[in-house]
Parts: structure tokens; sequence; C-alpha cells
């Protein structure tokens, strides 16, 4: 996956052990014809492992089996009784099947090392899988307006006895859903799209009830579509959110919650040595893990290993930025000032 813009100052490494805990000052040969030094923050160790844990793993394929069963349960009873709200949940579930699968595999794939072609590993894919996600369940509620349109101009017959049992069932099977994956890392945005995911099943479940509920009452058979309508513009506002964060990571955004203009005032307040910082670039590697790089300008003769820990500690401490190439200069910048302003 792409390693984000790893600006001025950024270089490859083959790590072969982990480092622990500890920031380094990569001196080149170079260094005292420029003036600068390479570092970075290693906190979360530079291996770059999967910080995706096992257990949020074994839950997205718990939920996957899950919505598969329920899946299979809907298409029967949704043929059986002629509901569009209970084929509607089915075709959402065939979705979040496939949908959930992604995911599975973006963990499984999430946990393997950084190689030389992939120094980030596959992280970014958790995202992507995300994307996708969000994307499906527009191309979902398109499905859904239209069958609900045709069954307004031309009602069908429905069944609501095996509607309000099937309906029941699914909504207990997606509640049981939700609740494995709120147990689960809810900051994680694929998990979090999962959950969005599960939350349309349920309230596509919940519609179902109520339209079998008012089939068996009134025998009035268009709010069976009515409401499947309704299921699927709230599926929208949540896929909405999904494809707007996951999108917002993929084209290297700021992380929501960081302020450039408000790091950068952070870190001469923190560091009072730091004359200037420029050529500031902070992005995601997933939502969980900010990424930055940036220049520092130091007068001649400070202590630049003092001046980086002291960055290094205060990007982490208050912005929660565990990972930082920092480059040092005590002089002109060699790479000009044309980006000073760039996030």
């Amino acid at each position: 996956m792409t390693q984000g813009p790893q600006g001025h100052g950024a270089h490859d490494h083959d790590h072969d052990h982990d480092h622990q805990h500890h920031d380094h000052d990569h001196e080149h040969g170079n260094r005292h014809e420029h003036g600068r030094a390479h570092s970075h923050d290693h906190s979360h160790g530079h291996a770059h492992t999967a910080t995706v844990t096992a257990d949020s793993e074994r839950r997205i394929l718990l939920v996957l089996l899950l919505t598969a069963s329920l899946m299979v349960v809907e298409v029967v009873g949704g043929v059986l009784s002629g509901s569009l709200a209970l084929l509607a949940d089915a075709g959402h579930m065939l979705t979040d099947a496939a949908a959930l699968a992604l995911a599975w595999l973006a963990f499984r794939l999430g946990r393997r090392p950084s190689d030389r072609r992939r120094s980030f590993g596959y992280h970014r894919l958790q995202v992507l899988a995300a994307f996708v996600n969000g994307l499906s369940l527009f191309l979902l509620s398109a499905w859904i307006l239209w069958e609900a349109a045709q069954r307004l101009m031309e009602p069908q017959p429905v069944l609501g006895g095996t509607m309000m049992a099937v309906a029941v069932l699914g909504g207990l099977g997606n509640l049981a859903g939700l609740y494995i994956l709120h147990r689960g890392d809810r900051e994680n945005l694929n998990v979090r799209g999962a959950a969005l995911h599960v939350l349309g099943d349920l309230l596509g479940s919940v519609a179902a009830v109520v339209a079998a509920g008012i089939i068996l009452a009134t025998g009035w058979t268009p709010i069976d579509p009515i409401l499947s309508v309704l299921v699927a513009l709230l599926i929208l506002r949540g896929a909405w959110e999904v494809v707007r964060q996951s999108a917002h990571i993929l084209v290297e955004g700021t992380p929501v919650g960081i302020d450039v203009d408000e790091l950068r005032s952070a870190l001469h307040e923190a560091v009072p040595a730091v004359t200037d910082i420029h050529h500031v670039h902070v992005w995601s590697l997933t939502a969980e893990r900010p990424l930055l790089t940036m220049h520092a300008v130091v007068p001649p003769g400070t202590d630049r290993d003092a001046v980086l820990r002291d960055l290094v500690e205060t990007l982490r401490g208050r912005f929660g930025i565990g990972h930082a190439t920092v480059q040092v200069e005590t002089g002109p910048c060699p790479d000009g000032r044309e980006m000073h302003h760039a996030a």
C-alpha cells in the first residue's frame, strides 16, 4: 500500500530487528555540509507489525458466519412471504457477507510483516476494505429504492405471519452480531464499517417486523416497500460516513483532530530552541495510526539530540503521533521553502 508523503528527510530502512521505544539520529556523511540530521520516533517498533488484534479478527469472522446464515434464512423467508423488506434485508446481508469477508481478509493480510516493497506492511488494506464496504452500501440502497418503487406501482401480496417470524429471527441474530462487534475495537474503521452493515441489517429486520404487524392487522401491503425506503435512506447516511472517512485516509488527508498550525505552535512553545518548523506533512496509515514528517531549524551549536527528543515527546504526548520523521537543520533548508505551509 502507499506509504504516504514521507517528505524530505525520510529514507528507506530494512529493519531486521525491533527498535523498542527509542529515538535515534541518523547522521549521514553530508551532515556537516548541510547542517541537518534525520530522526525517527520508533515508539511503536519500526518493524511495522500489525496492530490489529486477533480478537478483532475473530469477532469479524463470527459476525461473517452469523450474517451468512441469517441471509439464507431471510432469502427463503422473503421468497415464501413475498416481502420486499425481507428480500431487501437479505440483499443487504449478502453484501454484508462479502464485505465482512473482505474485512476479515484485510485483517489477515494486515498481520503480515513489512517487507522491502511494503515498508508499512499491509495495514492500508483495512482502510481500502472499509471504502469498498461503504460503496457497496450505496449500491444496495439504490437497488432497494428501485425495487420499492416497482412494488408501490404494482403492489404484491405478502404473507404477514411468515414475514413476522423470519424478521424476528433476523433481528435477534443482528443484535447478537452488534453485541459481538461492540465489545471489540470500536476505534478501528473496518470494525466500525462492519458494525454499520450489521446495524443496517437490524434496521431492516425492525422494519420488516413493523411491516408484518401492519399487514397482519390491516392487510395494507404497501407498508412493506415504504419501510424498505426508510431503511435504505438510513443505510445511505451510514455509508456516507464510512466512505468519507476512509477516502480521507486514502488520499493522505490530515488526521481528524490534528490542526497543523496548532501543532506547529505547540512545538515552538514546548521546544523554544526551535526557530522555525516547515515542510510539515501529517497523514494516517490507518484511522488509529497518524504519521508525520517535518523539518525543524535550530541555531548552530544547539544540542540537536535534546531538541529531537523534546519534539518527539511532544508529538507523541499531545497529538498521539507515535511515528515521526524529523529533519533537524542548523542552516538554510537544502530542499527550499516552497512547501512551508504544506500539511
